[in-house]
């Protein structure tokens, strides 16, 4: 059976409803991942992670292999054990945040070095030590290992950063195929315990990466030799870094149709709903993104078509709850005002609240989503609802 089916198409755009299955279950597409950066989606427990309607989260390769360790997550059981979250989880391979996070990065065709943010160590990655890493914390899905670019960057660099992405690509498939045999290279940070044996584990899925920046000629020559070496699905990467809308919604509807109809498309890091709308009508089938839970911890609250900012004066009294009608923990039993008061007052659960709706509202958008491509309908819908997300938020 294959692992990703279309099951319906939308008649007036590219969006497509479809279904994703890994080995820890199936997931409903187009589909929004939360992020657990360190382990964990930040305030949340699984359980209200379920509730939200969740059924995939990602991880952080490059923050996990960094604190506690790869070899310390095998010992408490695997990533899904350490996270107590039994249904699917992606890993990033960690490129995107060795070349954000780290100050002192050497890049070559081999690899990466950098410097950890946790201790000043140096510390080595490649594709292959990548893919090693990923597959050890026993991911559902794992990312090939590329080159992000920083906005704005030459035509050279990106170029470079492409062609680098791309043969990079090529040794995380070879690494993958080799089960472990065959790394190049070792994993510079040693681990204080050593991982038990344990039970082979189905292998992941591969996701290919396309980068380019917004250079659509470039996208479509990185695009074309991705899908030649041939992944279990492919992801949009490098947007949503500065860009602007128009800008990423004229590269997604140009880059989207460039990979196979029968995989899955991931767009990578993107999260505002009326960018998620976009992308949908362009086919895309997979996002994730930090905005609910960090903009929950900054008493912002997303709402259909605009927001709400606990924060404000308006809300001192307000018996409403931040969205009615919204079945979420948050708004079932507490008040805006009384949300308001926890943020004044620095009481902790204020931030864990708005995170839990904000997911929840997520959860929601993308299961709206899917009910409209099923019904053929999407497109008309969807321009509606983007309309109402690019007004000016003026509550």
């Amino acid at each position: 059976m294959a692992h990703f089916e279309v099951l319906s198409n939308d008649s007036r755009s590219s969006a497509r409803r479809g279904v994703l299955r890994t080995p820890h279950g199936i997931v409903q597409t187009p589909a929004f991942m939360p992020v657990g950066t360190a382990g964990a989606v930040k305030g949340v427990t699984p359980e209200y992670l379920e509730a939200s309607g969740a059924e995939i989260i990602l991880a952080n390769t490059y923050h996990l292999m960094l604190r506690p360790g790869v070899d310390v997550v095998r010992t408490l059981g695997g990533l899904h054990r350490l996270m107590a979250w039994d249904r699917p989880i992606l890993t990033d391979s960690g490129g995107y945040q060795v070349f954000s996070l780290s100050s002192l990065t050497k890049v070559d065709d081999e690899g990466v070095e950098f410097t950890s943010h946790v201790d000043g160590a140096r510390v080595h990655l490649n594709a292959e030590i990548a893919t090693d890493i990923q597959c050890r914390l026993g991911a559902d899905i794992i990312m090939c290992f590329d080159e992000c670019t920083p906005l704005p960057a030459d035509a050279a660099r990106l170029q470079r950063a492409a062609d680098r992405t791309i043969e990079w690509a090529k040794r995380c498939k070879a690494a993958i195929r080799g089960q472990g045999s065959g790394v190049r290279g070792q994993q510079t940070i040693p681990g204080p315990l050593t991982p038990e044996p344990r039970p082979p584990t189905p292998s992941p899925l591969l996701f290919g990466i396309v980068q380019g920046g917004i250079d659509l000629d470039l996208r479509r020559r990185c695009a074309e030799q991705i899908v030649d070496i041939g992944f279990d699905g492919y992801a949009i990467g490098g947007l949503s870094v500065g860009e602007g809308h128009e800008e990423m919604v004229k590269t997604v509807r140009y880059t989207a149709p460039l990979l196979p109809a029968g995989r899955p498309r991931y767009l990578m890091g993107v999260g505002m709903p009326a960018d998620i709308l976009a992308a949908v009508l362009a086919g895309v089938d997979m996002f994730d993104c930090v905005l609910p839970t960090r903009n929950g911890r900054n008493a912002f609250a997303f709402l259909p078509g605009g927001s709400l900012r606990l924060r404000n004066s308006t809300h001192i009294g307000s018996a409403e709850p931040v969205q009615p009608g919204c079945d979420c923990y948050c708004c079932r039993h507490f008040t805006r005002g009384a949300i308001r008061h926890f943020f004044n007052c620095d009481e902790m659960l204020g931030p864990i609240l708005l995170s839990i709706h904000n997911l929840r509202f997520y959860q929601r958008l993308m299961a709206d989503i899917r009910e409209h491509v099923e019904r053929g309908d999407f497109g008309s819908w969807a321009v509606q609802e983007m309309e109402k997300y690019m007004e000016t938020d003026k509550r």
